[in-house]
């Protein structure tokens, strides 16, 4: 239930372009800070390295993931991982 309710937040965020250049103009654009690594914020994976990229915003900034289960281990412990950035 958790991973079905993740994959339709995600897949809502993600609709605002699927390019890497548009979606950064588009978060930003719509307020939300742009995602500044170019790996997984939970693993330290490249993106795009276990699958299809994986998006979400937290709070106002965009979040970055290399597979799905990063994404539950993030939202199980967001602070954690957001002093990364």
């Amino acid at each position: 239930l958790l991973s079905s309710a993740v994959s339709l937040f995600l897949n809502a965020c993600a609709t605002t372009g699927s390019s890497g250049g548009s979606t950064t103009a588009a978060a930003t654009a719509g307020g939300v800070k742009p995602y500044p690594l170019t790996t997984c914020i939970v693993s330290g994976n490249a993106l795009g390295s276990m699958g299809d990229e994986q998006r979400l915003v937290h709070n106002g900034q965009e979040i970055k993931f290399c597979c799905e289960p990063c994404v539950g281990k993030f939202l199980k412990n967001p602070e954690k991982y957001l002093s990364k950035l």
